[in-house]
């Protein structure tokens, strides 16, 4: 007999959840952007509730599916993702450390507004950080990770330009940022970089429809990833640099 437990229910709620945040229309899918929906999972693929609960809500609001300044309702959510409210509470909690949600007294929590003054301070420090992950994915990373990255940049590499839907382009970056972190085989730059990550999508995510060119952003990973997987430390921190600089330029054209 197969027991049905609550951490089975959740992975399995988690890869549902996964499936259906990645998925476009087939029918203007190329191959290029099939493979990139087959990307592995970066974070650990069996958590529990209150780990996929925060994982679906940090997502949404990272794309704006959860506008700035929206009422967060921990009853609504937990209904709308299959949850029970405390792993939804636990959730929020965290979420509040990440900056992406405040709550005030007496009136409710609220998913925070994108200040553009945060810019600055944000890139500043994935200025420092991201070029160390990347040396350290280039130095650290294992065979197999190896392999996948270079898998992953011959994907992107096939991309047409302009090709894909902007938030769907923007969900990719998100996931490649997050297999360099984990190749670099440190959890604790790895957490910090994912939330500051965060941060900055969300910012993009504003402006996106005033950006240009979403899928030129996405191709910068190409170089970025071949050198990290030959083992080129110093190219891969020089790489890591100029695709965080290049954001924070493209990000101020637009405001």
């Amino acid at each position: 007999m197969i027991e049905i437990t609550a951490e089975s229910i959740a992975e399995r709620k988690w890869h549902e959840a996964s499936a259906w945040k990645f998925r476009t229309c087939s029918e203007e899918r190329s191959g290029a952007l099939n493979a990139l929906l087959a990307l592995p999972q970066t974070e650990d693929e069996a958590p529990s509730q209150a780990e996929a609960a925060y994982r679906q809500l940090r997502d949404k609001l990272i794309m704006l599916e959860i506008r700035p300044g929206e009422p967060i309702n921990d009853g609504q959510l937990a209904a709308e993702l299959g949850f029970g409210r405390t792993p939804v509470r636990e959730a929020i909690k965290r979420l509040e450390v990440d900056h992406l949600v405040i709550s005030y007294p007496r009136r409710g929590t609220f998913a925070t507004n994108v200040d553009f003054t945060e810019l600055a301070d944000v890139s500043e420090i994935r200025e420092l950080l991201e070029p160390l992950a990347a040396r350290r994915a280039a130095s650290r990373a294992s065979g197999s990770m190896r392999r996948e990255l270079l898998r992953v940049a011959d994907a992107i590499a096939e991309l047409a330009p302009g090709q894909g839907e902007s938030r769907d382009l923007m969900r990719y970056d998100l996931m490649v940022h997050r297999l360099i972190y984990k190749a670099a085989a440190n959890p604790h730059l790895e957490s910090t970089l994912i939330r500051y990550d965060n941060l900055a999508t969300r910012i993009w995510c504003v402006v996106l429809d005033k950006v240009p060119s979403v899928s030129g952003h996405i191709t910068e990973h190409v170089e970025l990833l071949k050198a990290v997987a030959a083992g080129d430390a110093d190219k891969a921190g020089e790489l890591a640099l100029h695709h965080v600089t290049s954001f924070e330029e493209t990000i101020r054209k637009v405001l």
